[in-house]
């Protein structure tokens, strides 16, 4: 079993950039695959980036190609999610997930065992 503890969100202009983080517990982290998801008020939460067990594949969501990048540090147990040139049409709750089974495709919100309790983003305009 693991943990998931995000941190990093807050207020930020259009425009501008976050970086979130997850930490996980346990010494197992690099055995999931491990992803973001977000949900905005009133919306299905959906599927953002997704990471592989090493780091050496990642998948994005249309919306979010080319301006946001997730990355991990196995040795830090922690996954982030780099945003840039945020749009107000990004403000949502962030949540981070890990999948035991390396399920295929990433972008599948079901196939994600273990979730955080998620962070929030706001972009102004």
């Amino acid at each position: 079993q693991v943990q998931l503890v995000e941190s990093g969100g807050g207020l930020v202009q259009a425009g501008g950039s976050l970086r979130l983080s997850c930490a996980a517990s346990g010494r197992t982290f690099s055995r999931y695959t491990m992803g973001w998801f977000r949900q905005g008020q009133g919306k299905e939460r959906e599927f953002v980036a997704a990471i592989s067990r090493s780091g050496g594949s990642t998948d994005y969501a249309d919306s979010v190609k080319g301006r946001f990048t997730i990355s991990r540090d196995n040795a830090k147990n922690t996954v982030y999610l780099q945003m840039n040139s945020l749009k107000p049409e990004d403000t949502a709750v962030y949540y981070c997930a890990a999948d035991s089974d390396n399920s295929y495709p990433r972008r599948i919100r079901s196939n994600y065992d273990y979730w955080g309790q998620g962070t929030q983003v706001t972009v102004s305009s």
